[in-house]
């Protein structure tokens, strides 16, 4: 597990992943050379596996938000999620359970690029049908 340090480094890196290490031990009260450690060690025991880029809420809040509920056949699953996952919309994908299959998050800029992303996902083939919502607003967001 953790150690208090651990976490709180967890928490400044998932704040701002580009903040100098130098920054990251004066927060921490720690040696640069122990910060950096601390980072590779974290990296090593599979607790942090990248470093990304965080978009900015009001980039994220101008995005069209859509749930699509996918039913695929079972023989097809593997293959069309692993088309489903090359596509830059796609966001995020859930295997659920329910009459549905799979659960994709798409987010764009266009409601022309939802459409588009669709189209996509029904021409998959073991794609059986899909119900899409659109996201109105979001209440809370993590």
């Amino acid at each position: 597990m953790l150690d208090a340090t651990d976490e709180k480094l967890l928490r400044l890196l998932t704040a701002n992943s580009r903040e100098a290490t130098s920054s990251l031990a004066r927060k921490l009260g720690l040696s640069r050379s122990t910060v950096q450690e601390r980072i590779n060690r974290l990296i090593d025991r599979k607790v942090i596996a990248g470093f990304t880029v965080k978009t900015h809420e009001e980039y994220e809040g101008k995005l069209i938000t859509a749930h699509v509920l996918v039913s695929i056949d079972q023989k097809y699953a593997q293959q069309a999620i692993g088309l489903m996952k090359t596509h830059s919309h796609i966001k995020t994908m859930y295997v659920v359970s329910g009459a549905y299959d799979l659960i994709a998050i798409v987010k764009a800029p266009k409601m022309e690029e939802i459409d588009q992303t669709l189209d996509f996902i029904l021409g998959i083939n073991g794609v059986n049908k899909t119900n899409t919502s659109l996201v109105l607003s979001a209440k809370k967001e993590s």
